[in-house]
């Protein structure tokens, strides 16, 4: 087990980032939904507006609708009158009959009937700035060439016909035979004329289309039909010529060779004797079995049938019968019984003769069949003979009747073709018919304006929603404590809020009381001693506190106050925590060590003439070159800069420097530096050897998270000495929307009420 004193001091934070890295953190988007909110608003707002102008500006428009059916009805009718077939529609077939109306064939012909260029309001349709704006939009507008084309009536047409096409839709209702056309125009009247138009001319265009296709097949026919007929007469004639020349005649209505129907009775026959042979065999070898066996219970049918065989096998079984009985009761020896015994026997021959006598009639009958099947076999090798001779001739002719058989099929076929195509040439009727004409829409069906203004809405959602996460991604700055330590891996002190430095300062008097005070003029500066019981001020406690325990041991406590960049306020972050710390009682000193830009000396003491800068290279007296604050008695050390001074590193790590600060630690107890930031210095690290501890400085909000990390790793040094960080200038308003549950912005309310800013 992990002693506790080896636990991590973040174990229970990695605890539920582990318990909740697995699902959706829900809080989190709650949080960024709050500080997008009105980013998003206005997006929303902003494209409902604009969804309302097209809304207001667009022109109506109206579509009107017309339907067809694909009647199967109509093709039965014609089936009827020309015994022609009709293919069942299936899907492709129907969906092919959606391509027929969007061709150019069908829009022409609407243009045509409707004289559609001489209308103006096909023509010259209202427009809306909406599509004045679009046209404008058309890049391909833009790079069209400058010659003029000829505006001849067929390009009219053209320009025409594809002004139908594109306004118009077709689509299969459901999974039956039936297309609903619609047409939009900005006229009602116009939009159901072109839409029963359109139907019209497919209906025209069907029949048209049938009659051409029956009017070419007719013709293709016809040649066909010649030429088959020429051959089939001329393969019949070379069939007769044939039987005429080879001696062929008619058997049965066939014509065949007599040896071949000779042959084919003989074989008849000898099948017939084959079986019969196999039956009287058969018998034969059954009763030839039974005599060899001895059996007197065996079943013959003839033997059933003899009156002779059945009055043996009655008296052999009553003397059987007699005889067990008396041997039963007299013993088996008994003399009737020996007597009943040699009857039995004499029945048994007896029976036995009769069965032999049955069996040589059988036999003579396997004889007689025998003798017939060796007769048919002889006549069939004969006749077999024959015909294998004539199996030529039998080719031939087969091979031509074949031939005159199939130009006949042909030719019937041909013929029967013909006259169906020329049946459906006489009736014109389609398989499709209107069924709902276009009628003269009441309302328009374009802009749809609840659909409008949702879509609008809606796109303005998306467009919020992406610019809200979009900053969200590019919110690369220190919010949150949590952020502090996941990023530096430092202690987070706590947040100074945002001050109104007109408000602090109207609270106090800008006037010192002598030359060698500290000046109270900027509120900012001393606000923990106005307001020692705000936020700013428990602060302020908690980095004296994690002072105090850094190096308990020493007696005099020297803080380095850094920042990464300008301008994050490290200047008034040191100035109130050396105001809190002499107002607690403690000998306090403030050195301003920024020699480069002393925002201290300027906030506090900016009529001092002379400074640290005196004591370092002129060797002054440290008790001639210090302010003092009369109410906390803070001490100030300013910096006097009346010159560039181009090694203010090397001053600060100078050895005089450090006999400086030994000889202060003997008269304070905490001795605060504020030091100069290290991204753009090296002041703060050349002098981090003489420090206890560092306090960092960050600016909510603006300082860069990745500046800050990448500025740090290479100050080692000055960031073991490190006691945490400070989020400076914290809107505490906004700092509501950055609070997760757990964390000790979410509890900032309920604890707020400790704090009192006035």
């Amino acid at each position: 087990m992990l002693s506790p004193d080896k636990v991590s001091p973040h174990a229970d934070e990695d605890w539920e980032k582990t318990e909740t890295s697995e699902v959706i953190d829900v809080e989190r988007l709650i949080a960024i939904a709050r500080r997008q909110w009105r980013v998003f608003g206005t997006c929303v707002v902003l494209f409902a507006v604009l969804g309302l102008v097209y809304i207001v500006t667009a022109v109506p428009r109206y579509t009107a609708f017309t339907s067809v059916l694909i009647d199967r009805g109509n093709s039965e009718i014609v089936n009827q009158l020309s015994n022609v077939g009709v293919p069942v529609e299936d899907d492709a077939s129907v969906l092919s009959e959606v391509e027929l109306f969007k061709s150019d064939s069908i829009s022409l012909a609407v243009v045509d009937k409707l004289k559609l260029l001489d209308n103006p309001d096909f023509s010259s349709p209202a427009t809306s700035p909406i599509s004045f704006v679009r046209s404008l939009l058309n890049f391909r507008t833009w790079f069209a060439s400058d010659d003029v084309v000829a505006d001849d009536a067929d390009t009219r047409r053209r320009d025409a016909a594809d002004d139908i096409i594109e306004n118009m839709d077709v689509e299969r209702i459901g999974r039956s035979y039936a297309l609903s056309i619609s047409y939009t125009s900005t006229s009602p009247e116009l939009a159901s004329q072109i839409a029963t138009s359109i139907a019209e001319a497919y209906l025209v265009d069907k029949l048209n289309s049938k009659y051409d296709a029956t009017r070419r097949a007719s013709d293709w026919l016809q040649e066909r039909i010649d030429e088959l007929k020429q051959k089939a007469l001329d393969s019949d004639l070379a069939v007769q010529k044939f039987r005429t020349a080879n001696g062929l005649v008619s058997t049965g209505g066939q014509y065949q060779l007599l040896s071949d129907q000779q042959l084919s009775e003989l074989t008849t026959q000898l099948i017939t004797a084959q079986a019969e042979t196999a039956k009287a065999r058969a018998k034969y070898e059954r009763v030839k079995s039974i005599i060899d066996s001895k059996r007197t219970d065996a079943i013959v049918t003839d033997v059933l049938d003899s009156s002779i065989s059945n009055d043996l096998r009655k008296k052999y079984l009553e003397a059987s019968k007699i005889e067990a009985d008396i041997s039963a009761r007299l013993g088996p020896d008994h003399v009737q019984a020996v007597r009943l015994r040699s009857e039995m026997a004499e029945y048994q021959r007896l029976m036995f003769e009769e069965l032999n006598r049955i069996a040589e009639s059988y036999q003579s009958e396997l004889q007689v069949a025998l003798s017939r099947e060796k007769s048919l076999q002889d006549s069939v090798a004969q006749a077999t003979g024959v015909a294998a001779n004539a199996g030529e001739t039998q080719v031939q002719l087969r091979e031509l009747e074949r031939t005159a058989e199939t130009y006949r099929n042909l030719y019937q076929t041909f013929l029967q073709r013909f006259q169906e195509a020329t049946q459906q040439q006489s009736f014109p009727i389609t398989e499709a018919r209107i069924i709902t004409k276009g009628q003269v829409p009441t309302s328009p069906s374009a802009p749809k304006k609840p659909l409008v203004l949702a879509l609008a809405m809606a796109f303005g959602a998306v467009v919020g929603g992406g610019i809200g996460a979009f900053r969200e991604f590019r919110d690369r700055f220190f919010r949150t404590g949590e952020q502090v330590r996941e990023v530096l891996s430092l202690e987070y002190i706590g947040h100074v809020p945002a001050i109104d430095a007109k408000e602090a300062a109207s609270d106090v008097s800008s006037e010192r009381e002598a030359v060698r005070a500290v000046i109270n003029g900027g509120g900012v500066n001393n606000y923990v001693v106005n307001h020692p019981l705000s936020a700013f001020a428990e602060t302020m406690r908690s980095a004296k506190i994690a002072v105090d325990m850094e190096n308990t041991s020493s007696p005099c406590k020297v803080i380095g106050i850094i920042s990464c960049l300008p301008g994050e306020g490290k200047s008034t972050v040191a100035t109130n925590l050396s105001q809190l710390l002499a107002m607690q009682g403690a000998r306090t000193l403030l050195i301003d060590a920024d020699l480069r830009n002393p925002g201290a000396t300027r906030a506090i003491g900016r009529h001092a003439e002379l400074g640290i800068l005196e004591a370092l290279l002129e060797g002054k007296p440290l008790k001639d070159l210090l302010l003092l604050d009369s109410k906390t008695k803070l001490a100030f050390l300013p910096a006097v800069v009346k010159r560039r001074v181009p090694h203010s590193s090397d001053l600060l790590s100078s050895p005089i420097m450090a006999n400086m600060l030994e000889e202060l630690k003997a008269h304070f107890d905490y001795i605060v530096l504020d030091l100069p930031p290290v991204g753009p210095v090296v002041d703060a690290r050349a002098i981090s050897p003489m420090l206890d501890a560092s306090l960092a400085v960050i600016e909510w909000g603006r300082t860069s998270r990745r500046v800050v990390r990448t500025t740090f790793a290479v100050q080692p040094e000055l960031m073991q000495k490190c006691i945490g960080v400070v989020l400076n200038k914290v809107d505490t308003e906004k700092l509501k929307l950055y609070r997760s549950y757990g964390s000790g912005e979410y509890y900032y309310n309920r604890y707020s009420a400790y704090y009192h800013e006035a």
